[in-house]
């Protein structure tokens, strides 16, 4: 079968490597959709602990090819969602329902083989049956799942005013959620108009237009919209630049919510000084846990709406070309169809 196969940073083929055939209760599954995500990008330069020779891709929706020894509850033929990562069970992490700090945590596409390849050996009980969703729809189940997660350890407060930078695909379902789970009032600033009006379109209640040139006018027209400051600032760029202005527009008592992907060398600068006398709480938020069952239940009601995140599809050949749309505005989401 052909896969993306990185041997060190920076460096990968689009090549031919051995099928892989399931054993006892695993599956094969053909891959119909692979997402491709920030996180990818960082993979590509070497970030995010990558295991070699790697084949990334970890937001996946397959059709079962073949099933291994006694496994009953898939059916060749089935279309199901990857949950990506498999954790032990039995370690201090997962004894404390912490499992993507597992100590043997396995994430295929990070540190085992992924999604951008033609086929995906994988345990029977990670997939998840989708045949009732379309596969441009079903491919945004992972980071649904991720967002879930984010507003279980966010505890939002009903009634909360909150205001989320970034309106790409992560920024888009953050803003839907946050809505769902008590926001009285979502506000989704970026830079790109037509994301901005994306987001409009699925609920955002304010949007505001941030010039990468000149980012105190967006401030000033962020201030101008809450004064005081919002309840809960959410991060969803990963740009540190993004990130010092979190914490002028929180409110006294307030949160600041990292959840995009920084470099793994970036640094923020923050004075405890602020933090102690204003009461801030700053939270993070790191993949997903227990959520893809919610994360299916949402797309399926129509809670978290996708029309639109989905814009550019790639060949796996084409690979290069996808990552390279992660830089490009015009890109929301960008999928490999191997």
């Amino acid at each position: 079968m052909k896969a993306v196969v990185y041997d060190q940073p920076r460096s990968f083929t689009v090549t031919e490597v051995p099928d892989p055939h399931p054993g006892p209760g695993q599956v094969r599954l053909r891959v119909v959709l692979a997402g491709v995500c920030g996180t990818d990008a960082h993979l590509h330069d070497g970030q995010f602990d990558p295991v070699y020779p790697l084949t990334p891709g970890h937001e996946i929706v397959g059709e079962v090819d073949e099933v291994g020894e006694g496994v009953t509850q898939l059916r060749v033929g089935q279309r199901v969602v990857l949950d990506n990562m498999q954790s032990c069970g039995v370690c201090s992490s997962c004894r404390r329902a912490r499992p993507a700090f597992c100590s043997e945590l396995v994430a295929q596409g990070v540190n085992a083989p992924g999604g951008f390849a033609q086929y995906i050996v994988t345990p029977a009980g990670k997939c998840h049956p989708a045949d009732d969703l379309e596969p441009e729809v079903a491919v945004l189940t992972e980071p649904t799942a991720c967002v879930l997660h984010g507003l279980d350890v966010l505890g939002l407060q009903p009634g909360s005013d909150v205001l989320v930078f970034g309106a790409g695909p992560t920024g888009l379902l953050l803003a839907q959620l946050l809505r769902h789970s008590g926001a009285h009032r979502v506000t989704v600033a970026a830079p790109t108009a037509a994301k901005l009006e994306l987001a409009a379109r699925h609920g955002a209640d304010e949007t505001v237009q941030l010039d990468r040139a000149d980012p105190g006018a967006g401030a000033a027209r962020l201030r101008k919209l809450a004064p005081e400051g919002f309840d809960v600032v959410v991060d969803a760029t990963g740009a540190v630049g993004v990130l010092e202005q979190c914490l002028p527009l929180t409110r006294d008592g307030g949160t600041v919510f990292v959840y995009g992907m920084t470099d793994e060398s970036d640094q923020l600068t923050v004075s405890p000084y602020e933090v102690f006398r204003r009461e801030l709480v700053i939270k993070g938020s790191f993949s997903q846990a227990y959520s893809f069952d919610r994360a299916l239940q949402a797309l399926r009601t129509g809670r978290v709406a996708t029309e639109g995140i989905v814009t550019h599809t790639f060949a796996l050949d084409d690979y290069a070309g996808a990552l390279a749309a992660l830089q490009d505005r015009t890109c929301v989401k960008a999928v490999v169809r191997p």
